[in-house]
Formats: structure tokens, sequence, C-alpha cells
């Protein structure tokens, strides 16, 4: 009985050393292949497998996002004492560490994807941290906007357009691809990673300065060494990122614990060919609206516009969910319509009454703020008539409408007019070029007939208030300054270099 338990174990043994000869053979004469067959299935593990499967081929920490992020790091360290000021900043709020690595937990899968796809260091996909702490709607006080956070030039400049219905400088995909791109192109310019981040955020001219002022003065020009002459935005913007780089790699160190997060995708993209509400579509994805729009925060108004190519990112669980309730939908997909405004002087009101509705319903669709009225041109979105036909909005109203406002100041000049021994309403309404109603109307009288030296108010069309051979007599109040503001519009990419500094701060952290 012995014999016949140990025999077993005999063979097994000899099969085991048998093909650890071969192993070594193979090492000998061809290690490459070899190498390459081992890795293979542990890459495709890593992209497509869950823990729980992988867990016999490789550990819980090599399936993980953040394991993966550490394994293509590829930037130098950064000896600068920036750095340590900012790791005691972030490691003294592991508040804060907890809400952005949740929030980025949404994103990181996609943004590693992109950057391996290039062959691009890793730690790039934590450059949101520092940019937008992963919020894809941040808006900075100079308009820069999304995850990435580009100014509107930048964004028009990598096609990145921006219309009254869409932003893609909030789009997830499209953003990711070009602030990735972006990099590219600065790391080509400076052939280090650590001055195309300083490009990034200062600009690549800035930065070129820097480099051309440091050599002629016999310098060098790493980034300590060009620190000097950059402003503290960009003096601390890269060692912003090395401290959340020491966190991401040693979390333990510091006392921390990052969020699991799976090394797999969040959302799937969903092709949307008609129009239809936000609200909708977050109701029939079964997710509530701000879950939808921390995927799709691209969207200015309260529809998604649908085209060839609009698309939609959903949750896995739920783009199944979607497709099924869309198809049991059976009502319409929307409640709004574009308006154009042609007339300089169509008013909010005018329009609402038009569209049967009320100001402040189309103030609050179009985020219209109180004294501001719509200058001539500006799309906006209106409620759709009930019984309407089913027809989306113009392909060329989505691609390139605009809105912009000016403060809803009078389009008149209040003047004050001593009628004279002469004088009567007749030939006062044509000096001033106005009617005998509205003189009538302005001061309040049941007659036509006026005293000598009595006073009348007259409001005067600004065009007119500005001849100075009008007899204006007393005026009231001055023609105030009216400083004009404008939506942020799409417009064209500025000339080569790009913009020098990309944009300004939006926090210190």
């Amino acid at each position: 009985m012995p014999l016949t338990l140990r025999t077993p174990f005999v063979i097994a043994l000899l099969l085991v050393l048998s093909q650890g000869v071969a192993f070594a053979n193979a090492l000998d004469h061809d290690p490459l292949p070899l190498v390459a067959t081992i890795q293979r299935p542990l890459l495709e593990v890593d992209a497509n497998t869950s823990a729980d499967a992988a867990g016999e081929l490789t550990t819980t920490e090599e399936v993980d996002i953040w394991a993966r992020i550490r394994n293509g790091f590829a930037i130098p360290d950064l000896e600068n004492p920036l750095v340590e000021n900012h790791l005691n900043w972030y490691t003294s709020r592991p508040d804060y560490i907890q809400r952005t690595t949740l929030r980025a937990s949404h994103y990181l899968f996609h943004v590693v994807q992109e950057l391996e796809k290039r062959n691009m260091p890793t730690e790039l996909a934590l450059l949101p941290f520092i940019e937008s702490a992963f919020n894809p709607q941040a808006l900075s006080s100079a308009k820069a906007v999304g995850m990435w956070q580009f100014m509107p030039a930048t964004g028009a400049d990598f096609n990145l357009r921006q219309s009254t219905f869409k932003d893609d400088r909030r789009d997830v995909l499209a953003s990711t691809e070009a602030a990735l791109s972006y990099l590219e192109r600065l790391y080509r310019q400076f052939g280090d990673w650590q001055l195309a981040l300083a490009a990034y955020n200062w600009g690549e001219g800035s930065v070129q300065r820097a480099i051309n002022k440091n050599r002629a003065a016999g310098l060098p020009i790493d980034f300590n060494s060009l620190s000097p002459l950059m402003p503290p935005e960009t003096r601390n913007y890269y060692p912003k990122l090395q401290a959340v780089k020491n966190i991401i790699a040693t979390p333990a160190l510091f006392g921390l614990t990052l969020p699991r997060v799976d090394n797999e995708p969040y959302f799937v993209a969903i092709g949307k060919t008609r129009d239809i509400d936000i609200k909708i579509a977050a109701q029939l994805a079964e997710l509530s609206l701000e879950e939808f729009q921390a995927l799709n925060p691209q969207f200015n108004r309260a529809i998604i516009t649908g085209n060839a190519t609009s698309q939609i990112l959903l949750p896995h669980a739920n783009a199944s969910k979607f497709k099924e309730n869309l198809a049991k939908w059976g009502r319409s997909l929307t409640s709004w319509t574009a308006h154009t405004v042609t007339n300089a002087r169509e008013r909010i009101d005018t329009i609402a009454s038009r569209f049967n509705t009320t100001p402040q319903v189309i103030r609050e669709i179009n985020n219209i703020p109180p004294n501001m009225r719509l200058r001539a041109g500006s799309t906006i979105l209106v409620p759709k008539a009930e019984h309407a036909p089913e027809k989306d909005i113009a392909a060329d109203l989505v691609e390139r409408g605009q809105m912009s406002i000016e403060p809803d100041v009078p389009n008149f000049r209040r003047l004050f007019v001593k009628v004279g021994s002469k004088d009567n309403l007749l030939s006062i309404s044509r000096r001033h070029h106005v009617s005998v109603a509205q003189i009538k109307t302005w001061n309040k009288l049941n007659s036509d007939k006026l005293s000598n030296g009595q006073t009348l108010q007259i409001q005067v069309p600004l065009p007119l208030a500005r001849n100075k051979s009008a007899p204006l007599v007393k005026r009231n109040v001055s023609r105030p300054v009216v400083r004009k503001q404008v939506v942020p519009v799409k417009g064209k990419a500025p000339a080569k270099p790009l913009i020098s500094a990309k944009k300004a701060p939006i926090k210190a952290y």
C-alpha cells in the first residue's frame, strides 16, 4: 500500500523536473519569445478579468487600477522642498484624498488605458487630481473648464467644440484625448515631462523663454533650475503632482487607504441618434440626475442633442437598462426645441409669450441671469409645442449655435424739457422724434394743453440722444456705462504657438 501511494508522487515529481529542464533550455536559447508567452496572459487578465477570476494567476493588488498606475510610473522623481509641503497638506486631509479618489474611480480606467496606448507615463493619469480634483464640471475663474481645465481657445485648437448645447471641454472622452495629445506635443517640444507639465500650466511660450534665458546665462534648464522664473502656480504645479504620486505609490506609508478600484471599465458609450431630455435619459438609465451628469457633463442645456456622432456614457449595469426602458418608452423624448433671436430688440418676455411659457422658465433653462438680455444671433432653448412633430434640433445649430447676453439697460435716455411760450405737444414730439401719445403717457397728461415753464419728461432713443443738435434742456441721469458680458463662445484656434498661459488657477487645492 505505501508503494501505491508514493508512485504517483514520484511520477509527478519527474514530470515537474522535466518541465523545469525544458524551461531552462528555452531561456538559454531564446528567452524573448518565452517572456512574451508568459506576459501576454497576465496583460489580458489585467485588462479583462475580475479580481476574483484572476486570483489563481496573480495577486489582488496586481488587478487593482492603482497597481496598474504604479507599474507605469516613468517620470523621474522631483527632489524639491515644495513636494514635502504639499505632501503635508494632502496627508493631513484624508477626507479630501478619499473624496477625490472616489470621484476619480469613475474615470481612471479609461485615462490609464489611453495613456498606455500612447506609451505615456501613467503618472499623468493623476493630473486631474491637481487640475480639477477629478470634477469634469469644474469651472475656473478664468473660464477654464472640465476635468483637464481647457481654456476656450486651447480647446478649440484641439477640436473641443463649444456651443449653446454642448461643451466638449467637459466631455470625458473628448477632453482626455485632447489633453493627452497636448501633453504629447509638449513632450516632443521639450523632451522632458516635468517641463512639458510646466508648459501645460504656464504655456509653452513661457517655458521656452525661461529655457532661453537660462541657456544664455549658462544655467541648467531642468525644472528646479527654471522654477525661480516661474509664477507661483507653475512653481507649485509639478511638486503637487509629485506629492500625489508619492501618496499613490505608498499610501500606507502616509497612513492612508485608497478606495479599491477594479482594473476594468466603469462605463460604456451608447450612441444616441435622437434628441432626448437629460432628465428622461437619466430616468431610462435608472440613475439619479447627479450620477448621469457626472458621466455626461458636456451637455449645457436640459437636452441631449442627437446625431450620428452623439453618445452618452453609462455604467455597465445601467446601459442594458437604458436600452430596455427606451424600447418601452412610447412617448416623446424631449419637450424642448431651439429658437434663434433675430431681432436685437426681441426681449425675453416676448419670446416667452410666443412659446406659451414664462420669462422665468426661459431664463432658468438657458442660464440667463437677472437683469441681462439676449443679443441678436443668440440660440436658446424654448419649450416645444405639445403636439409638435418629433423633429430634432438642426445639426448646424447644435454645432455652431451660441448664446450671448448683455446688461438689460434701457434703450433710451430720460430727459426733462421745459416748455417754452411757443411750444406745444406736437412741436416737442417732432423735436425729440417721439409721439404725442408717448409724451402724454410719460407725463400722465389728460389733455393736450401745456403751461409755459412746465417741465415734461421725454424718453429719447439712445442713438438720437447722442445727437448734439437736439435741444436738451435738462438731463435727469447720465447715460450708464454698458459693459457687455458674453457667454464663452467657440473661437478660432490661435496662431502657433498656443496662448502663452493655459489658464488661471481655480484654487490652491
